[in-house]
């Protein structure tokens, strides 16, 4: 028919152009947060791009499920102002009608958003949660790099060398800051050496001074040295439990404790938060062409917020072990489906800019 047609042309454009807005925009608020976590020390700096990308696939089914609300809103909000509107009502159809084909356009964009968050979000974290691991589990010594400052595994320690050779482990114009407090004290030395000792890392230092500053007292030491001792050790990194995010939803399954009843409740519930929130746009796009303004839109994007809100909400509930997982996925998403399918009901029913005499037929 040519309405569907029209609508599902005018939606899919929408929703194209929203989504590589939507990600432009997250992923360089990403890109930003990606290279502080590089300079503080928490991610390698050659592993940026990698970890910039699963974080991506990450947020992805978010962004699909709100360039897709958006598109909705956008889309039958300026049919409104255009009076398109008025013109299909005009020829006998309801606004009930759009839902099918809004749902014909959006169901690959809602099977994809289920597969992302059901499959490739456990992994995109389980990712990076190795990669970050990993890169914390390496030794002090091996994170640094010539021209670089870098930052010790537990904070405490900056390390900077000026030049280096990989062939003799040697590094010229050595510097490490040391904060333990109430002391803090900074090491220079024109070169070092890491030796092994005892099954243990050591980084001797040549020809330089420490400087110790004790912040409570004031009091200040400098001493001057040939040859200085400072132990880096290779203590291991405690593995903790790996956090519901990382774990496959067909282990969570098979695990049902409070918490992975709450990552579960999460996944499945941002998929049926993407689809209601197509009914809910349907009803909040309804617009007067006689009112020039995006008070829908700015509607809608609260509606949005609040939704996605009371997901993460609910899932901190029931992983707490406040509320059941069955109740509370009824009570939120099957609130939001009736109060979507109310409200197209009412904007069908009571379009007061409808001409006189159009009927309404679903």
């Amino acid at each position: 028919m040519l309405f569907d047609s029209t609508v599902r042309r005018e939606l899919a454009r929408s929703f194209g152009a929203t989504l590589v807005v939507i990600l432009t925009i997250v992923i360089t608020m990403m890109l930003i947060r990606t290279l502080g976590m590089a300079a503080g020390g928490e991610v390698a700096p050659e592993d940026v791009v990698l970890m910039l990308g699963y974080t991506a696939l990450g947020q992805l089914p978010t962004m699909m499920g709100l360039s897709l609300f958006i598109a909705v809103v956008v889309t039958l909000g300026r049919m409104y102002r255009d009076s398109e509107m008025v013109i299909w009502f005009a020829s006998g159809l309801g606004l009930a009608r759009i839902v099918r084909p809004v749902f014909q356009m959006a169901w690959p964009v809602l099977l994809a958003v289920g597969a992302l968050v059901l499959f490739v979000w456990p992994w995109g974290n389980r990712s990076s949660v190795e990669l970050r691991g990993r890169y914390e589990q390496r030794t002090d010594l091996s994170r640094v790099a010539p021209g670089v400052f870098q930052t010790s595994r537990d904070g405490s320690r900056v390390f900077f060398v000026d030049r280096a050779s990989q062939e003799s482990a040697e590094g010229h114009h050595v510097f490490v800051l040391t904060r333990k407090p109430p002391l803090e004290s900074v090491v220079s030395a024109r070169s070092g050496r890491i030796d092994q000792e005892d099954g243990e890392k050591v980084l001797r230092l040549v020809h330089g001074q420490r400087n110790e500053t004790d912040s409570l007292s004031g009091f200040r030491t400098l001493s001057s040295f040939e040859s200085y001792r400072l132990l880096v050790g290779d203590t291991a990194v405690r593995v903790q439990d790996r956090p519901p995010k990382t774990l496959d939803t067909l282990a969570l399954l098979q695990d049902p404790t409070p918490r992975h009843l709450g990552e579960l409740a999460w996944r499945f519930g941002l998929l049926l938060a993407a689809a209601n929130l197509l009914l809910l746009g349907i009803g909040l796009s309804a617009n007067s062409p006689r009112r020039a303004s995006n008070w829908n839109l700015l509607l809608a994007l609260l509606t949005f917020i609040a939704y996605f809100n009371a997901v993460n909400l609910t899932q901190a509930w029931i992983a707490s072990g406040r509320f059941e997982i069955l109740p509370a996925m009824l009570t939120l998403h099957g609130g939001a489906l009736g109060l979507g399918v109310a409200l197209i009901w009412w904007r069908d029913h009571a379009a007061v800019w409808r001409p006189l005499g159009t009927r309404t037929s679903a």
